[in-house]
C-alpha cells in the first residue's frame, strides 16, 4: 500500500493556522488538479473542513510526495513550508488507512463521535471521483472508510455526541433562565458546533443571535443563516453585555473569553463552553449571576461519549483495519500468482510444441490426452502453493512469500505488461 496522508487539524494547529490553510470549495478543484498533476502522485483526495485539512494521495515516492503536498498547502495558506510543517502530521501505508478509518468514525474529531465528518468525507470522495483525481486505490480506501464510519455510528451509538451535547447544554441554560423564547444569545465560533448550536437555539425560540469568529467571513455567513448579526472577537465583551446566553466552541488552543470580559450583571448569564480545550476561563463561574457549563459537566450528565463507547468504536476500527489490510495484501499477491500460472502455461505450451516436432505422427486424441494430463499435473502442483501464498499474504510479513515466488521463478508482476508478455512471448513490448 502506497497511500500517504499529509494534514493538520485542531490537534496540531491553532485556529489561525487552520483558517489560513483551509481550502474553500471554490478552490478545491484547482488544488486537486495541481496535486494530481505532480509526477509522483497518481491519485489524490482533499478533505478540508473548519477543523482539518488533509490530503490523501497514492504516491510513487514518499519523500518527494510529502514535499510536493506540503509546498502546495503552504503556498495556498500563505505560509512558509517551515512554518506550516510545524503543524503537519504524516501517515503512510497502514497508518494512513488507520487514520482515515479513525476520522470517518468520528474518533479524531474535536467532539468525539460527531457524524458531520462522515458527510464531509463523502463529499470529498464524490468530488475527487467527479474530476478524476481518484482511482482504484483511493476509491477502495474511501469506500471502506465510509462503511466503517457508518458501522461505528450505527453499532455504538457514538453519534449521539454532537447533537446531544448542545441539547443537554441548553437544558442547563433553561434550568437557569427558564424558557429560551425571546432570549438573546452569543455564539463564539462559526464551525460545525457553532452552526449546530445556532440551529438548536433557533428551534428553542431564541430570537436574537450574535456570531463572533476569528474569520469575519465565516461569522457573517453563519449569522446570515441564523438571521443574526456578526461581530469580531474584539467585540465579544460588548456583545456579552447584551445577551442572556453565550455558547463558545472555537477550537482555539488558548482562552478566548477571559473572566474580566464579563462585566457586572443585572440579569443572569449562562456560559456554555463546548470547546476542547476550553474557550472560557472557568473563573467566570465565581462571578455573581453567571452559570458556567463545560464539557466536564456535560460528561457527567451523559451527554459526552463514554469511554466504553469510544473503546467499542476503536475495536470496530481495529477489526476493520485488519480485514482491509489482509484484503489488500491478498490483492497484492494476485499478480504474482497470475504470472506464475502464466509461466507454467508457457512451459507446457513449449513442451507440447517440442513433442509435436519429435512425434509428428502422434494421434490427435493421444496428443490431447497427453496435453490434458500434463496440465492437470502442473495444476495440482501449483494449487497448494498458490492458495497458501494467498492465505499467507494476509498475515504479518506475508508479502515475503510472494517475493520468494518472484525470486524463485524469475517473475516480474509489478509491471502489468510482464504478465501479458509471459502469456504471449512472441509479441514484443507486451502489447
Amino acid at each position: 500500500m502506497s497511500v500517504l496522508v499529509v494534514g493538520l487539524s485542531h490537534r496540531t494547529a491553532p485556529v489561525s493556522v487552520l483558517e489560513k490553510a483551509s481550502v474553500p470549495m471554490d478552490d478545491v478543484r484547482k488544488t486537486l488538479d495541481e496535486l494530481h498533476d505532480a509526477e509522483m502522485i497518481s491519485e489524490v483526495l482533499l478533505l478540508s473542513t473548519c477543523n482539518r485539512i488533509e490530503v490523501y494521495a497514492d504516491v510513487a515516492r514518499f519523500h518527494p510526495a510529502v514535499a510536493e503536498i506540503t509546498t502546495v498547502l503552504a503556498r495556498h495558506a500563505g505560509l512558509s513550508v517551515a512554518d506550516l510543517s510545524d503543524h503537519l502530521y504524516v501517515h503512510f501505508a497502514e497508518a494512513a488507512a488507520e487514520h482515515m478509518f479513525t476520522v470517518a468514525a468520528g474518533l479524531d474529531s474535536m467532539v468525539i463521535g460527531e457524524s458531520q465528518i462522515l458527510g464531509q468525507l463523502r463529499s470529498a470522495y464524490a468530488l475527487g471521483t467527479e474530476i478524476g483525481s481518484i482511482g482504484s486505490v483511493l476509491h477502495d480506501l474511501a469506500q471502506t472508510s465510509l462503511r466503517v464510519g457508518k458501522r461505528v455510528h450505527s453499532e455504538t451509538g457514538i453519534d449521539r455526541a454532537g447533537a446531544s451535547i448542545v441539547s443537554v447544554a441548553l437544558d442547563h441554560a433553561e434550568a437557569q433562565l427558564g424558557s429560551l423564547d425571546g432570549r438573546r444569545a452569543l455564539i463564539i465560533g462559526a464551525g460545525s458546533m457553532g452552526a449546530l448550536s445556532g440551529a438548536t437555539l433557533r428551534r428553542r425560540g431564541v430570537t436574537d443571535i450574535v456570531v463572533a469568529n476569528r474569520s469575519a467571513e465565516r461569522a457573517e455567513r453563519l449569522a446570515a443563516n441564523l438571521d443574526g448579526r456578526a461581530v469580531t472577537l474584539a467585540e465579544v465583551p460588548a456583545a456579552i453585555a447584551g445577551v442572556d446566553l453565550v455558547v463558545s466552541s472555537t477550537g482555539s488552543t488558548g482562552l478566548v473569553v477571559e473572566a474580566d470580559a464579563i462585566g457586572s450583571r443585572t440579569s443572569p448569564l449562562v456560559v456554555l463552553d463546548l470547546a476542547l480545550p476550553r474557550d472560557v476561563d472557568p473563573a467566570v463561574a465565581t462571578l455573581p449571576g453567571v452559570t458556567y457549563v463545560d464539557l466536564d459537566t456535560l460528561r457527567t450528565d451523559g451527554a459526552m461519549v463514554s469511554e466504553g463507547e469510544v473503546e467499542s468504536a476503536s475495536t470496530i476500527v481495529a477489526a476493520e483495519l485488519r480485514a482491509h489490510l489482509a484484503a489488500q495484501q491478498s490483492l497484492a499477491v494476485a499478480p504474482t500468482v497470475t504470472a506464475l500460472r502464466a509461466r507454467a502455461n508457457q512451459v507446457i505450451d513449449g513442451e507440447l510444441v517440442r513433442l509435436d516436432a519429435r512425434l509428428p505422427d502422434l494421434d490427435p486424441v493421444a496428443r490431447r490426452e497427453v496435453a490434458d494430463a500434463v496440465r492437470r499435473a502442473v495444476e495440482k502442483l501449483l494449487h497448494a502453493p498458490t492458495v497458501r501464498v494467498k492465505e499467507l499474504a494476509a498475515t504479518p510479513g506475508g508479502d515475503q512469500y510472494a517475493t520468494a515466488l518472484r525470486e524463485l521463478f524469475g517473475l516480474d508482476p509489478a509491471a502489468a505488461e510482464s504478465v501479458v508478455a509471459v502469456k504471449q512471448p512472441a509479441r514484443e513490448g507486451g502489447q
